[in-house]
């Protein structure tokens, strides 16, 4: 056994969330999602560096701190022009919808869906061997940002922490899952070995 659950491809879910409601977060919204393509049109050469491999990721998108709102557990903000980036892909439907839900609130729709189009083995490991540099920026806005006096500032920093957490913890597993799937365009079996970053 690797240790691994192998990899759940969240794009079909993606694509059948059109017309789903949109989550609680806005309760007396009576809104559903339109189709991903309308509102996904973030551009690969303008993603922010601190995007995690996948097919996910803020590219040009807005400073209005929304994102987190929708999805705390995928979604952070840069400290430079407060610019969204997604340092957790989805595992399953429902953290789809929520990260969907954060890119539709985005009124420049700058998040994308196509990084499996451009992903490739040798720049998610060249991203993984580049680790400390998002570790660094992490830890020094954590530090700064825990002492803020404005709330947002503090809750982002939760997020922050739950980034270093993830870079020391499940992150690497996830990658060489994620590695796999790029490579063979199916899911590793539990006792299938993993590619090495």
């Amino acid at each position: 056994m690797n240790g691994h659950s192998g990899y759940w491809d969240p794009l079909p879910a993606a694509r059948a969330a059109a017309d789903t409601p949109v989550p609680e977060a806005v309760p007396h919204l009576v809104l559903a999602l339109p189709h991903p393509e309308t509102y996904l049109t973030g551009r690969w050469e303008e993603r922010n560096w601190r995007n995690v491999p996948g097919p996910f990721y803020g590219a040009d998108t807005d400073n209005c701190w929304s994102g987190r709102m929708a999805a705390p557990g995928h979604v952070l903000y840069d400290d430079v022009t407060g610019q969204e980036f997604v340092y957790r892909q989805p595992k399953n439907a429902v953290e789809v919808d929520r990260l969907l839900f954060a890119a539709w609130t985005d009124p420049l729709s700058g998040y994308g869906w196509d990084g499996d189009q451009h992903w490739t083995a040798d720049s998610v490991r060249s991203w993984w061997h580049e680790r400390n540099r998002l570790r660094a920026w992490t830890a020094g806005l954590g530090t700064a940002w825990s002492a803020h006096s404005d709330e947002s500032h503090r809750e982002v920093t939760a997020g922050l922490s739950d980034l270093l957490t993830y870079l020391d913890g499940e992150l690497e597993t996830d990658l060489r899952v994620y590695l796999y799937w790029l490579q063979e365009r199916r899911s590793p079996e539990p006792a299938e070995a993993l590619p090495r970053l």
